[in-house]
């Protein structure tokens, strides 16, 4: 039988690419995951490593194996939760990756419900964006990632991953002033009015990023991109001191009036969709049931600010 921890080595090194990258996340020496991986080999009596350059890439019966591991992992990730939910009381560690908009305005609120509801739970959060969340996820560097998809980009679906939709976010046309474009004339126009203007955007790679340049190409112009960050606190910042125009979503204001001049973007662009993901064989355990609840009150209870309504 083969050495399971071995195995989970193996997939390490698929996921993250390198030697270095799996002794680096697992605080081993890269010499010891060497000689793990090679002593695999001599288990499975067939080589499961060739070099590219000076990387190493997994065989065909590598793959095989990580095909395997896989759903082992998933099987004892089934075996855990159904342990969790035996017991009376929730505890243990749930690691959570979240972007900006999403941290600042639903995590907060979600962890005091679970902060109440489920006082022996410890919650790690990181700010990570999903475009290193998702493989974060899949290389069991958290148990849940909140992510986002934005209109005409669908994200890649992983047959290891699990979304539910949380919220459909509004997205915005944000104009500096003393630039404002025409509000009569429709989103197309006012879009266009913003043609020689500078642009606030996230950085190139982003599913932000290319959303908000097809949107731009698609009103007939390439935008100037004066300003790159993923930091959306920013984006409103620059917006709001007249130095850029900027696509911005709902939850920025996390519930507070807005603080800037905004159109309606054309339509099939005007929101974005918000999800929670975890890894197949792990959407039932407790712990996620309490956070995805959690995260669902917050939501209720945003919406109830934004509408000036008292949350339920």
């Amino acid at each position: 039988m083969f050495d399971l921890h071995r195995l989970r080595l193996l997939r390490e090194l698929k996921h993250r690419g390198t030697l270095a990258a799996v002794a680096s996340a697992l605080s081993y020496a890269p010499s010891s995951v060497s000689q793990q991986l090679s002593q695999l080999e001599a288990e499975v009596g067939v080589p499961l490593l060739e070099p590219v350059g000076r990387r190493v890439r997994l065989t065909e019966q590598a793959e095989i194996l990580v095909a395997h591991t896989e759903a082992v992992l998933e099987r004892l990730e089934r075996a855990e939760a159904d342990i969790a939910t035996s017991l009376t009381e929730l505890t243990g560690t749930l690691r959570i990756a979240s972007f900006q908009t999403a941290a600042l305005a639903l995590v907060p609120a979600a962890l005091g419900l679970l902060r109440d509801r489920h006082p022996s739970l410890r919650v790690h959060v990181t700010h990570m964006e999903p475009e290193k969340s998702l493989p974060a996820l899949l290389a069991r560097d958290f148990d849940l990632v909140l992510a986002e998809e934005y209109p005409g980009n669908p994200n890649p679906r992983s047959a290891e991953l699990e979304q539910e939709d949380l919220l459909d976010d509004p997205l915005h046309l944000a104009l500096p002033e003393p630039v404002v474009g025409p509000g009569t004339d429709g989103p197309m126009a006012a879009l266009r009015s913003l043609a020689d203007h500078p642009w606030v955007m996230e950085p190139e790679g982003t599913a932000a990023r290319h959303w908000a340049t097809a949107l731009c190409r698609n009103a007939g112009f390439e935008p100037d991109v004066r300003f790159e960050t993923t930091d959306l606190l920013l984006h409103l910042r620059l917006v709001e001191q007249g130095h850029a125009a900027s696509f911005l979503p709902e939850l920025v204001w996390n519930g507070q009036p807005r603080t800037v001049t905004l159109r309606q973007l054309p339509r099939g662009q005007r929101t974005r969709r918000i999800f929670t993901v975890v890894r197949r064989g792990r959407s039932r355990h407790p712990a996620v049931l309490a956070c995805r609840g959690a995260l669902h009150r917050a939501v209720a209870l945003d919406s109830g600010r934004a509408s000036g309504e008292p949350g339920n």
